[in-house]
């Protein structure tokens, strides 16, 4: 599952650059079986730009955000790549009523406080509004099958991540997200973020992995397709889930490496010596080739931290697409019989990690394991002595008001979890009328890696939380913030050091004590 979108408003955020500034500061903040516009010079071999304090300090663009939506079909648009790396080219797909649009490339950073940089924008380019969505009957798989409208020659662009802004002449906008990725991540800090969950949950021509034209479960997508938009302003799940904790990485200063689930698939290399992985807000749908790679720099040294709940819950395929490879995310979840890999290739059938026909929980990845939704319920400190803590003068018993939400993650001490775990927060909730407990938690394993879950959904939009930039905070105001703003921190410096187990204090395990039969 995951938590409702947020509104998106004609007329901006509802925040502005000044007032945001200073909250800011006061925190620390098929069976999932043309036009062509060339902008720029093609790549060159060689051209990979890495982020750098330069990078991070550059003057900034305020005027990033959407100010005004307008219908669903006055622009739309979407890569046919979830990420490349600088230098490579990528195609753009865009309908729109207007006759003409163009497109800004916003760069998500600290940037003094504007918190992107426009590092690119194009002439207008002709406007044309093409077909409904088409579908693959087979799996009811949504794609747009549009021509190319242009290609994105991303030369001289930063590592990182970014908002393509398009923007209509009529004056209506929309954002399509695009990973610019890193090839190596050793000795950095690696954002991985996960656009097969964005894919997962996206309603663009009716159909998600959740519910279908209809509107029903039972007639929901058994396979969903890159190609096409993302519904609402285009990244509403980047923009929750993930864009505050990139601002904050950003700000801090530590080396950073960006890449995707997708991509981490494939090719695991930007996990050779990473210092960290850090997985943001909601990453629930994984291969299982991305857990054994993000398992393996875990034993390799490279620490791992969980910014969200519900984390690695599905297991999927990637498949190919109309144009591409690795453009279909498959999961057919209680229907998992009816999976092509049914019941030959047990350990490739796309239903939960935990259920049959091979189970194998999160947990011995994660250290929690998904529980419940929906819930709204205190954040309740419980290791305040516990290094993640120091600065923030929290003590045990602290409560930070609906923190833990919409869905979370609690210690299971019958699923399979690391020994060696310390609970640091243990919130009292009830979901569905039956109590229990969000857990946060901290392991170590031989490597000297550390692994931090938080336990909640709500974490990364914590880290805006009373500064109106994402619509609503759920009623979490500027203490929470700045509490979690806090612990993000050293969570995000001590981990960039290197393997947390060798430098920081050991977990005192507590889990048993807690969850005594």
């Amino acid at each position: 599952m995951a938590s409702p979108r947020p509104p998106v408003r004609d007329g901006g955020s509802g925040v502005s650059r000044r007032r945001f500034l200073c909250l800011c500061a006061g925190a620390g903040l098929g069976a999932a079986g043309c036009d062509h516009t060339l902008v720029g010079r093609r790549p060159r071999a060689g051209d990979a730009v890495h982020r750098t304090d330069a990078e991070r300090d550059a003057p900034g663009t305020p005027e990033w955000r959407i100010t005004s939506l307008g219908p669903p079909e006055a622009i739309a648009g979407y890569a046919d790549r979830v990420s490349v790396t600088p230098g490579e080219e990528c195609g753009l797909y865009v309908s729109t009523t207007a006759a003409s649009f163009r497109v800004s490339a916003f760069r998500v950073g600290w940037y003094g406080g504007a918190l992107a940089r426009r590092v690119w924008s194009s002439p207008p380019v002709p406007g044309r509004r093409r077909q409904a969505p088409l579908a693959v009957p087979e799996t009811r798989t949504v794609y747009a099958g549009w021509p190319r409208t242009l290609a994105l020659d991303t030369t001289g662009w930063p590592e990182g991540a970014y908002l393509l802004r398009l923007d209509a002449d009529t004056g209506h906008q929309r954002y399509v997200p695009l990973i610019v990725r890193s090839v190596r991540g050793a000795g950095r800090t690696v954002l991985l973020h996960a656009p097969a969950t964005w894919q997962a949950y996206n309603r663009w021509g009716g159909a998600s992995l959740y519910a279908g034209t209809s509107g029903a479960y039972a007639t929901r997508s058994l396979a969903v397709s890159f190609d096409r938009p993302y519904d609402a302003d285009g990244a509403a799940k980047f923009r929750v889930y993930e864009w505050p904790a990139v601002v904050l990485a950003e700000r801090l200063g530590i080396p950073l490496a960006y890449s995707t689930g997708v991509d981490v698939h494939d090719d695991p290399a930007v996990l050779d010596g990473a210092a960290a992985v850090v997985c943001l807000g909601h990453d629930e749908y994984w291969t299982p080739e991305q857990r054994a790679h993000v398992t393996r720099a875990r034993d390799a040294g490279s620490n791992i931290a969980f910014l969200g709940a519900n984390t690695c819950f599905r297991r999927i395929r990637l498949q190919p697409g109309p144009g591409s490879a690795r453009r279909t995310v498959v999961c057919y979840k209680t229907a998992y019989r009816a999976d092509p890999c049914y019941p030959a290739r047990p350990a490739l059938v796309t239903t939960d990690f935990r259920t049959a026909p091979a189970p194998d929980p999160e947990s011995s990845l994660t250290g929690v394991l998904y529980e419940g939704y929906p819930v709204d319920a205190p954040y309740v400190v419980h290791s305040a002595g516990h290094w993640l803590h120091e600065g923030t003068g929290v003590r045990a018993g602290d409560a930070f008001p609906h923190l833990v939400g919409v869905e979370y993650d609690r210690v299971t001490p019958s699923a399979p979890t690391p020994g060696l775990l310390e609970v640091t927060a243990h919130s009292p909730l009830v979901c569905a009328g039956r109590p229990s407990h969000s857990d946060s938690a901290y392991y170590t394993v031989p490597s000297g890696a550390g692994v931090f879950a938080t336990g909640t959904m709500r974490w990364v939009e914590a880290l805006v939380a009373g500064t109106g930039e994402l619509g609503r905070d759920h009623g979490m105001d500027a203490r929470t913030r700045a509490f979690v703003t806090r612990t993000t921190e050293n969570l995000l410096r001590a981990f960039a050091e290197g393997p947390a187990g060798r430098h920081r204090p050991a977990p005192r395990p507590n889990a048993g004590d807690m969850y005594a039969s």
